[in-house]
């Protein structure tokens, strides 16, 4: 059976809970409570599962924290034996407007600290989708927004484009990475 790890970027612990840096967290709850399964705590992460068309696909929120999430991910295709094209990483990217989202094949990490991990352990050859949470914030108070609770507005916004990174997710897995970036990402623009 073909396997697809999807790694949701986030902090682990409550204080964390709806904050902008945890987005990546976010579309995989709100995936896994579409599909009707639950998180169980494992090593290095929260891990869900279920088949989609005869293939398995593994839901990881790394409990590692953002900048060793790497340790998580590397464990992670090692342990399924999964190859790293079917690898989906989502992370917050204050470079897109709150509500926008880019799915990309490979590239920077764009001073993510979270891909920036990733890209340390197995390269930046990897999907990331990108989920945009605005910069709307003073210079230098960078760390102070991704680490900021969405108020209510702001979710009416986002909850479009988490809803929508499900399908993304989903297209990824079942039609590829190439098919997927061509029908959604002209969606993604704000």
């Amino acid at each position: 059976m073909d396997k697809y790890l999807i790694c949701g970027l986030g902090n682990p612990g409550n204080e964390y809970e709806g904050t902008r840096h945890n987005t990546g967290f976010m579309v995989l709850d709100a995936l896994a409570k579409a599909s009707n399964i639950v998180f169980e705590d494992k090593r290095y992460g929260f891990v869900a599962e279920f088949t989609l068309k005869g293939r398995k696909i593994i839901l990881l929120k790394p409990t590692t924290f953002m900048n060793l999430s790497g340790n998580a991910v590397r464990y992670w295709l090692n342990k399924e034996n999964i190859e790293q094209s079917r690898l989906l990483v989502i992370s917050d990217d204050v470079a897109l407007p709150l509500g926008a989202f880019r799915l990309k094949g490979n590239g920077s990490n764009g001073g993510h600290n979270g891909l920036g991990n990733i890209q340390q352990l197995i390269g930046q050859n990897y999907a990331r989708l990108r989920m945009g949470v605005g910069n709307n914030y003073p210079r230098g108070g960078q760390v102070d927004w991704v680490l900021g609770h969405y108020t209510d507005e702001d979710m009416k916004e986002l909850q479009p484009s988490i809803d929508l990174a499900g399908e993304i997710i989903k297209s990824f897995v079942l039609a590829g990475l190439d098919i997927t970036m061509n029908q959604y990402n002209k969606l993604g623009k704000k």
